[in-house]
C-alpha cells in the first residue's frame, strides 16, 4: 500500500503538467489586461523551456470565451495547450484541484475567499480540470484553497491561523479540528502553524505569500526590506517561528530568508501584498515574481537553492493588481 506521505508530492517533484488560466475577462483586469497577459506569457514560456538535461513543463492553459481563446493561441500556441473552459478568474491554485499520485485529485468547497469575490464559474474549475486530466476527483466537505497550504511531500504542511481558522471559511474550526480535516483529506502527519499574513492580502494570509518549502526540512521566508516595509513585524515573527519548528520527521527546519520587495504601492497608494514567495517551481525552471530592483537579490538567493534548475525573476506587477502572482495562477499535476 502506498504511503500517505507520498500521496501528494512536493512541488519540486516531476510534473506531468502545469495547469493555469489565461487572463480572460476585460471587466476584471481593465487597463491591466494586456500587461497581465504579457507577464503570463513570459512565465509560461519560461516554464515550458528546457534547462540542461531537464525538460520543460507541459502547459495546459484554460481560456474563457472566444476572444480569450484567440489571444491565448496567438501568445502561447507554440508552447502550450489551450483549453476552452468556464471560470471567473485565473487563480487556479485556489479554485483548481490539488493533484495527488495515481490519477487522483482533491477538490474542496470553494466559497470565494470567504465570500469576498463571488465570480460565476470559479466553483466549476476543479471539476473541469479533473475531467480534462482524466483524474478521479475526491471531494471533501470543507473550505480550503490550495494557496493556503504548503506541503513538503513527506508529511508536513505549513499554513496560517488567519486563513484556516477564519470564521469566513469553516465556522467553528479550531486548530484541532483543522488538523483532523487536513490529515483525513491529504494524509499529512504534522501541521505547522504560522499566524498572520501580509497587509491587504485578500486571501486572509495565504502561506504561498509567506513561507515555502524548497526541500525536505528546508523552508524559505522573507526578511523586511526598508524602514517602510509594511510587513516588517509579520515577516520577523514568521522567521522566528519557523526557526523553532520541527517537521513530521522530527527534524528542525532550516530557515533561509530572502529580502522582501518592501513597500509596493497600488495606483491609489495603498500597500500591496507583493511577495517573492509566490514563485512557481517547474520541471526545469523556477519563476520568481519581482516588483522592483530588490527582486534581483531574492532571485539570486533562490537560484542557489535550485542549482539544477534555471531561476528567473519576472515582472508580476500587473498580475498583482488582480490579487496574486505566478504561484497563485498555477497548479502542478505530478507525474
Amino acid at each position: 500500500m502506498q504511503s500517505v506521505k507520498s500521496a501528494i508530492p512536493a512541488e519540486w517533484a516531476p510534473h506531468q503538467a502545469i495547469w493555469t488560466a489565461w487572463p480572460s475577462h476585460a471587466d476584471l483586469w481593465a487597463e491591466n489586461l494586456e500587461p497581465a497577459r504579457a507577464e503570463f506569457a513570459a512565465m509560461a514560456r519560461a516554464l515550458a523551456a528546457p534547462f540542461g538535461d531537464r525538460g520543460g513543463d507541459r502547459l495546459r492553459v484554460l481560456a474563457c470565451g472566444r476572444e480569450a481563446e484567440k489571444s491565448a493561441w496567438a501568445a502561447l500556441g507554440d508552447c502550450a495547450q489551450i483549453l476552452p473552459a468556464t471560470f471567473g478568474d485565473i487563480w487556479l491554485r485556489d479554485t483548481g484541484p490539488i493533484f495527488a499520485l495515481a490519477g487522483l485529485a482533491h477538490a474542496f468547497r470553494f466559497n470565494f475567499w470567504g465570500g469576498k469575490y463571488d465570480l460565476p464559474g470559479d466553483e466549476l474549475v476543479a471539476e473541469q480540470i479533473a475531467r480534462q486530466a482524466g483524474a478521479r476527483l475526491l471531494r471533501h466537505d470543507f473550505v480550503l484553497e490550495g494557496g493556503a497550504i504548503e506541503l513538503d511531500g513527506e508529511g508536513s504542511v505549513l499554513t496560517t491561523r488567519q486563513c484556516l481558522l477564519n470564521p469566513n471559511r469553516n465556522p467553528g474550526w479550531e486548530e484541532a479540528s483543522a488538523e483532523v480535516a487536513l490529515r483525513g483529506a491529504l494524509g499529512v502527519e504534522k501541521v505547522l502553524w504560522l499566524d498572520e499574513g501580509l497587509a491587504n492580502d485578500h486571501t486572509d494570509g495565504h502561506i504561498d505569500n509567506l513561507a515555502r518549502f524548497v526541500a525536505p526540512g528546508r523552508v524559505v521566508c522573507q526578511a523586511p526590506h526598508g524602514k517602510d516595509d509594511p510587513n516588517a513585524a509579520v515577516l520577523e515573527a514568521i522567521a522566528q517561528k519557523l526557526a523553532g519548528m520541527r517537521d513530521a520527521r522530527g527534524h528542525r527546519l532550516e530557515v533561509i530568508t530572502l529580502p522582501s520587495p518592501g513597500l509596493v504601492r497600488s495606483e491609489d497608494g495603498a500597500p500591496m501584498p507583493a511577495s517573492h514567495m509566490n514563485f512557481v517551481i517547474g520541471n526545469a525552471s523556477v519563476v520568481v515574481p519581482i516588483y522592483n530592483a530588490q527582486g534581483e537579490a531574492a532571485v539570486e538567493a533562490l537560484a542557489a537553492l535550485f542549482p539544477d534548475r534555471r531561476t528567473i525573476g519576472m515582472s508580476a506587477r500587473a498580475l498583482l493588481s488582480g490579487g496574486g502572482a505566478f504561484h497563485c495562477i498555477t497548479q502542478q499535476e505530478p507525474s
